[in-house]
């Protein structure tokens, strides 16, 4: 079987549904998703900005979107997220707060068409949702459209490093795709670049690695938060127990010290709208700025 772009068309149907009945359990596998949001979080602090209207895109359980008042405690907050369960799963955690407290503003919408006016946020920040995009073209030009000029895009997303582990060992099974595609940090550079955002675009990248006991362990994980295979090329029906073994035998390649690697590439962005004065200049040359941040450690979890 050929992957070719087709196969990997996601069934956002299947997304939402997925992560809307992972919303309970969500956070308890969530480790790398909670370690990301909060490194994109502290970059924040590099920035001067005090925004009015805040839009936290594939929200999830809310984490971010409750950083976000706390950090900009006069902003209204608003958490974005296709599935409707993880929506439910936020308002469930934040009634406990006093009433004079603020929450997030809660919405149910796609990254590739969201429900708001142009021009209405000062910020949007989105951490680890665009690799649930079939369209990054539509989703940084909606990002341009309902951002004010002079408003600030943060986010992450998987780069293509992603779960190679995991990746090259099915190839090894079978013909079908069994993870999804991810976008090289190049790639995401030139769509915002289309989608005239100021340059210059601002792209860095870090690997992490969390360990595991077995392939299952870390299939359970991703079952866990919703990360299901929903691609066109996906195989049909359940997976039989000799593909399993094959699948735990050609993954032994990468044990080391007595546990199996999961790699994950992450991708950082940030960009402006343009100012008022620049917003119908026309960019002529796609372009990537790459910015080195210090150092940071890696990321482990056990199973």
């Amino acid at each position: 079987m050929s992957n070719d772009a087709n196969d990997f068309h996601l069934d956002k149907t299947r997304v939402r549904a997925a992560f809307s009945r992972a919303a309970a359990r969500y956070d308890t596998a969530a480790v790398l998703q909670s370690e990301v949001r909060n490194r994109l979080l502290e970059r924040l602090d590099l920035v001067k900005i005090q925004p009015q209207v805040i839009l936290d895109i594939g929200a999830g359980t809310g984490h971010g979107s409750v950083a976000l008042l706390q950090r900009y405690k006069k902003a209204e907050v608003i958490a974005v997220d296709m599935a409707h369960g993880m929506l439910l799963e936020t308002r469930r955690r934040n009634s406990s707060w006093r009433l004079w407290q603020k929450t997030p503003t809660l919405v149910c919408g796609d990254a590739e068409r969201l429900p708001f006016a142009d021009g209405c946020a000062d910020l949007i920040f989105s951490s680890l949702t665009l690799q649930w995009c079939n369209s990054l073209d539509n989703a940084f030009k909606e990002f341009r459209r309902i951002l004010k000029p002079g408003g600030l895009l943060m986010f992450t997303t998987f780069g293509p490093d992603t779960l190679r582990e995991l990746r090259q060992s099915w190839s090894r099974v079978d013909g079908f795709n069994h993870v999804n595609a991810f976008i090289d940090m190049h790639d995401i550079g030139d769509a915002m670049m289309r989608a005239r955002l100021a340059v210059p675009v601002v792209m860095d990248m870090e690997h992490f690695t969390l360990t595991y006991a077995t392939p299952r362990h870390l299939m359970s994980d991703l079952k866990t938060i919703g990360a299901h295979n929903v691609t066109a090329g996906r195989a049909r029906g359940l997976t039989g127990k000799g593909r399993m073994q094959a699948l735990h035998a050609a993954y032994e390649q990468y044990r080391c010290d007595d546990v199996l690697p999961a790699t994950y590439e992450i991708v950082y962005g940030h960009a402006w709208a343009p100012e008022q004065s620049a917003m119908t200049q026309v960019v002529q040359e796609p372009g990537v700025f790459k910015v080195d941040f210090p150092p940071r450690r890696k990321v482990s979890s056990q199973p």
